[in-house]
Order: C-alpha cells, then sequence, then structure tokens
C-alpha cells in the first residue's frame, strides 16, 4: 500500500515451529489417529498446505467424552481446588515460555499479522490461565457456588483460535470440569500445540481432550448426551442449530455469536484518538472479530473532517504477509470468507453506497481483501444490517445523541459499541441507552481477563471472563 515512508521486510522465523506432516486427534492425553478422513490445513497467506489433520466421527468423540467423563469422575472433580490451580498456573508460564512458537502457528494457520498474534493474542491467552487459576480454590466466593458441572463440550472458531481456547479451556477447569474441545477445521494447529503443552504439563490424561474436524465433528459433541455444558462461539445461524440441538436437555449453554457493533462518534470527540480508534475497531485482525466496530456513527458537524483523517489513516496501513512485523492487515482466513466479503461489497456498492479503498498492491497467491470504506450508507443497506466479518466498515451520520442511540440499537446484534466524545456524562448516559453487552469509552477493542464478555439478541447469551465466566461451568450459576 502506498505511504510516506519506505518499509524494508522485517519477516519472523518460521524456524522457531515445527510443523509435523499430519496430526491426530488428542484424547485421554495421548495423541490417536481418527476414524475418519483426514483434512488439510492450509496457510491462507500463500495457499501451501501446512498438515494434515485427523477428522474426529462420532465413535472418536464418544471416546474423548468418556475420556473426559473418567477424568471428572476420578481425579479433577475430586481435585481441591488449590492443586487444580498448580496445573493452571503451570499451563500459563508454559504459554509465555514458547510465547514465540505459539504466535508464528498462529499467524501461519491464521493469517493474522504477527504483531497482533505475538503482542495481543498470546499474553492475553496467558493472563486468562492465570486469572482463573486464581480462582481454581475461591470459587465459594464467586456467587455461583462451587460444584463443577462435569464434562464441557466446546466449539471455538477460526478467528482468534486459541484465544478462544483459552476462553473456554481456564474457566472450565479452575471449577473443576473437564473438557472436549473442537476447534475450527481452518485453524486446529494451536490448539494442537496446546494439547502438548498440556502434556509438558503433566495435566491429568482426560481433563482436556481436542478433537478436530468440521460441522459433523462439532454436531456430535454438542449433542453427546453425556456433555453437561456446551459452549460456543461462532456464526449467529450456527448458534441457532445448537439452542435447538440441546433443548428440552439439562444440558447449560452460551452462545458468544456474531455483531455489528456501532463505533460513535461525537463532535466533542479527540479526532486524531477516534480515528486510531475506528481503525482499530474495524481492522483489527482483518476484521474478523465478532466485536468489530463494523458501523461508524458520525456526527453530522464533524463527518467530513473524520472522513479525511480516516482515509488518509488507511492509506498508511501496510497489507501483506502476515509474518513481517511491519505488517497491519493480513490475509483473510479462508476462501469461502473472502468469497462472502466480496459478495456484501459488491451488493453495499449495488445499492448505492459509496466504496472507497487506498491504493493497494495485493499479493498474488492467498486469500487478500484491502481495507474498505462505504460512505452514503443508510440503514436499509445490507452492509449496514449484516455481519461481513471482513475489513469493511459502513459510515452512517446522525445529528443528535438519540438519533444516534436510535441508530446504534437499530440491529439484531447486541454484542458491543463505542462511544467517542469528551463528555463523561454523555458516556455514561449512552451506556445506558446502548443495548450491547459491552461498551467502551474513547477506546475500541479492549480485553481484559477480569472483564464479563458476551451479548444480547442475536449475539447469543451467557458472559466470559471475569468472575461472572465461572457461572457456566457451576451448579449454581443460573442456567
Amino acid at each position: 500500500m502506498t505511504s510516506p515512508f519506505e518499509y524494508a521486510p522485517a519477516p519472523e522465523s518460521r524456524s522457531i515451529v515445527d510443523i509435523k506432516p499430519s496430526y491426530g486427534l488428542f484424547i485421554n492425553g495421548e495423541f490417536v489417529d481418527g476414524h475418519g478422513k483426514a483434512f488439510k490445513t492450509i496457510s491462507p497467506a500463500t495457499e501451501e498446505v501446512l498438515a494434515e489433520v485427523a477428522e474426529a466421527d462420532e465413535a472418536d468423540v464418544e471416546k474423548a467424552v468418556k475420556a473426559a467423563r473418567k477424568a471428572y469422575d476420578k481425579v479433577w472433580g475430586p481435585m481441591p481446588g488449590r492443586e487444580r490451580a498448580k496445573y493452571l498456573y503451570r499451563i500459563a508460564r508454559i504459554i509465555q515460555e514458547r510465547g514465540r512458537e505459539l504466535a508464528v502457528l498462529e499467524s501461519l494457520d491464521n493469517g493474522k499479522p504477527i504483531k497482533e498474534s505475538r503482542d495481543v493474542d498470546i499474553p492475553t491467552v496467558a493472563a486468562h490461565f492465570f486469572y482463573y487459576a486464581g480462582w481454581a480454590d475461591k470459587l465459594e466466593y464467586s456467587g455461583f457456588g462451587s460444584t463443577p458441572l462435569g464434562v464441557a463440550g466446546q466449539v471455538i472458531p477460526w478467528n482468534f483460535p486459541l484465544l478462544m481456547l483459552a476462553w473456554k479451556i481456564a474457566p472450565a477447569l479452575a471449577c473443576g470440569n473437564t473438557v472436549v474441545l473442537k476447534p475450527a477445521e481452518t485453524t486446529p494447529l494451536t490448539a494442537l500445540l496446546f494439547a502438548e503443552i498440556c502434556q509438558q504439563a503433566d495435566l491429568p490424561p482426560g481433563v482436556v481432550n481436542i478433537v478436530t474436524g468440521a460441522g459433523d465433528t462439532g454436531r456430535a459433541l454438542v449433542s453427546h448426551p453425556d456433555v453437561d455444558k456446551v459452549a460456543f462461539t461462532g456464526s449467529t445461524d450456527v448458534g441457532r442449530a445448537i439452542a435447538k440441538a440441546v433443548a428440552g436437555t439439562d444440558k447449560k449453554v452460551t452462545l458468544e455469536l456474531g455483531g455489528k457493533a456501532a463505533n460513535i462518534v461525537f463532535d466533542d470527540a479527540p479526532i486524531d484518538q477516534a480515528v486510531e480508534g475506528i481503525v482499530n475497531g474495524i481492522f483489527f485482525n482483518q476484521g474478523h472479530v465478532c466485536c468489530a466496530g463494523s458501523r461508524l456513527l458520525v456526527q453530522e458537524s464533524v463527518a467530513e473532517e473524520v472522513l479525511d483523517r480516516l482515509k488518509r489513516r488507511m492509506s498508511t496501513l501496510r497489507v501483506g504477509d502476515p509474518l513481517d512485523k511491519n505488517t497491519d492487515i493480513g490475509a483473510i482466513n479462508s476462501a469461502e470468507q473472502l468469497a462472502r466479503i466480496r459478495e456484501l461489497s459488491d451488493i453495499g456498492e449495488a445499492e448505492g453506497a459509496g466504496r472507497w479503498s487506498p491504493a493497494c498492491d495485493l499479493p498474488s497467491n492467498g486469500f487478500w481483501f484491502p481495507p474498505t470504506l462505504f460512505t452514503g450508507v443508510t440503514q436499509a443497506h445490507r452492509i449496514a444490517r449484516e455481519e461481513i466479518f471482513g475489513p469493511v466498515l459502513s459510515v452512517l451520520t446522525f445529528r443528535t445523541p438519540s438519533e444516534a442511540v436510535e441508530k446504534a440499537n437499530n440491529t439484531p446484534y447486541g454484542l458491543s459499541a463505542g462511544v467517542w466524545t469528551d463528555k463523561g456524562s454523555r458516556i455514561l448516559h449512552m451506556a445506558n441507552q446502548l443495548r450491547a453487552g459491552v461498551v467502551w469509552a474513547n477506546t475500541f477493542n479492549k480485553f481484559d481477563p477480569t472483564s464479563p464478555f458476551g451479548g444480547y439478541k442475536e449475539s447469543g447469551y451467557g458472559r466470559e471472563g471475569g468472575r461472572h465466566g465461572l457461572e457456566a461451568y457451576l451448579k449454581g450459576g443460573v442456567k
């Protein structure tokens, strides 16, 4: 992309990662062959095959759930919380020690820039295990009881493979549950490396089991009769299917689904700071973020100024090799996701919105999409209603705070929102009016393991993170 500066390539070395030609399933503390067909996981930046991975069928899921149940009954469930904490602390320290290896593998398999996986994802992963290790012997103070549920079946997405794993596994283990986790089929490698970390930490066999595969594997896991808890992060459509599958059972369920967050900029906001927040809100992780600020609501009196500065800032973003430390925007995770981004962007243009992207030379191999801005967007446009899950920003304007609230809430989703203003009273007023699980004030996409995260409406239900994240894994919590 054009820039006033010239940057020499600064690639991170791949040599720190030892990617095996093939991977099995991780069941009962060991890697075993699967009964299903193997599938390939590729680098979205180059389309090279990274490894072949076993696909778990119903028999494999059955074996994994049995191993988890045995570990829960015999070892992990009866273990005192202070002893469970030691394992969680050990896992957290190993993650820190192997952080560079994990970051490189995440960027290779997912396509995200190395500076994001290295400086954001991996430190936050370790922080979650440290945080929930601290809760393991204090559950009676959580307010949700201290009795674990049993076996948790967990299904995670491809946008934050290792971070979503930590969000799911850390609180489950701290509460005394055992886990069967299915990573996304396009990004299984860091979950399988985490399995090696479990071995390195001497975690008792069966406490964590990882079954790889696609939709059929996930369906077999969430519908298994001996799974006590289902946790899912992903699309709203799949979330609906899971809710139907577990209806009428005693399973506890948490669903963290899609979003179409509003990032609201008032005329008294610090404009340069707001522009950085807008860029971070939508272009971080190529826009592959369920809480991405994909709808920019700007007060009319400053709309022209904000857009001018935003376009200038977008022109400095660097698209390219995820392992280059200079890269700001990496590869789109898959050909399927790239096709959806292109389709909805073309529809936005056909419906009359103004489309703009900075001059950008995209690599010839891999899956790429330039940072894109749409102006003249109305509430009727599909790009303002549907989750694109890519580096695409829709811009709407408003005149009054009440109009901003009305437009922000005019969505089937309710996961997050951002408010940019110099007035603290306005921030409090907006936070009370916005129907979003998380409202950021003069920032965006800030996460901490001590803070709960979750949504309303079609963004799902339940909370992950913080003390509230314990509720879904304890019998004293609300079903």
